[in-house]
């Protein structure tokens, strides 16, 4: 067993396919696969398993690809602190839905770590995409919320993919809208009040059930819907339009600015706010790091 087929299986696991990993490696499928399988036999275990749909991480390669980034982490640190040559770039992803905590958790992770090279990714994506990027160790976290209409099915999705959720809050449901909105100057808003203005919304592509809804509360039916992909556009329709969306009330002003404020809704439920990761794999020092951060982004944003 070498540093580099323990580069390679966790680059494959990054990356999905074969064919996508020999890429970022440079070297040639047939030797990926060759190295892959010869580490594969030493180790007497399964690490990937081959479906018509691409490769699959087993439950023991999952815990074999834990402490294959141990180990690589560990070399690189050895690296870093008695050779004279480059540094490698560290490397961490998260894919979160669409929580400023959650960027301010990953400022804090690059401004500790980064140094003069790093190759960090953030993903506001789609539901079902973080539960996929995180199940295939695409991102190393990931970070979404539950309620009482989407729990079963997302929790359920969860186990099926061998990762655990870690609770961060519990908050009940805010409207976020402009700081000039009519309703700015109400203390609790009303779903009935709201009827005339856009109701701002994530898209969720394929998976567009409500289960995997970022927003709770959209089974309610809507006169005036506009989906949207990223947060800036939101915000942006919800000063320029009146616009609304419905989310946990944390927010942050040093990055969202004074224009977007949060008002509690006059509702019966909650979202339960926290983290996915891979089942029995440690954290990187990124991840732990990451984690510390989120935790004080929360605690600082919520007591604004």
């Amino acid at each position: 067993m070498t540093l580099q087929q323990l580069k390679y299986v966790v680059t494959v696991a990054e990356k999905g396919t074969i064919s996508d990993a020999a890429k970022e490696l440079f070297i040639s499928q047939p030797s990926l696969t060759t190295a892959i399988k010869e580490l594969e036999n030493e180790m007497q275990i399964t690490i990937f398993n081959r479906t018509n749909k691409g490769i699959v991480v087993s439950n023991i390669g999952d815990e074999f690809l834990s402490y294959a980034r141990q180990v690589l982490e560990q070399a690189n640190l050895l690296e870093e602190k008695f050779l004279s040559a480059k540094k490698q770039s560290p490397r961490f992803s998260v894919s979160a839905q669409h929580y400023s905590f959650a960027v301010n958790a990953f400022v804090d992770v690059i401004r500790e770590f980064g140094g003069d090279q790093y190759d960090f990714t953030l993903r506001e994506t789609q539901t079902y995409e973080i539960i996929e990027d995180v199940s295939r160790l695409k991102s190393e976290i990931g970070i979404l919320y539950t309620s009482s209409k989407n729990e079963e099915v997302i929790m359920k999705l969860i186990k099926q993919n061998s990762l655990e959720f870690e609770e961060l809050f519990v908050a009940k449901p805010h409207v976020f809208i402009s700081s000039k909105h009519p309703l700015a100057k109400r203390e609790v808003i009303t779903l009935e009040e709201l009827d005339e203005y856009p109701y701002l919304s994530f898209e969720q592509g394929d998976y567009n059930s409500f289960y995997f809804s970022e927003e709770i509360l959209s089974t309610i039916d809507r006169n005036k819907n506009i989906k949207v992909r990223d947060r800036a556009t939101l915000f942006n329709l919800a000063v320029g339009l009146n616009g609304y969306t419905v989310s946990t009330g944390v927010i942050s002003k040093e990055l969202n600015g004074e224009n977007i404020i949060a008002r509690p809704l006059m509702v019966q439920e909650f979202m339960r706010v926290g983290t996915i990761k891979q089942k029995n794999m440690p954290l990187s020092r990124y991840g732990k790091a990451y984690m510390e951060a989120l935790k004080g982004h929360v605690l600082n944003c919520a007591s604004q």
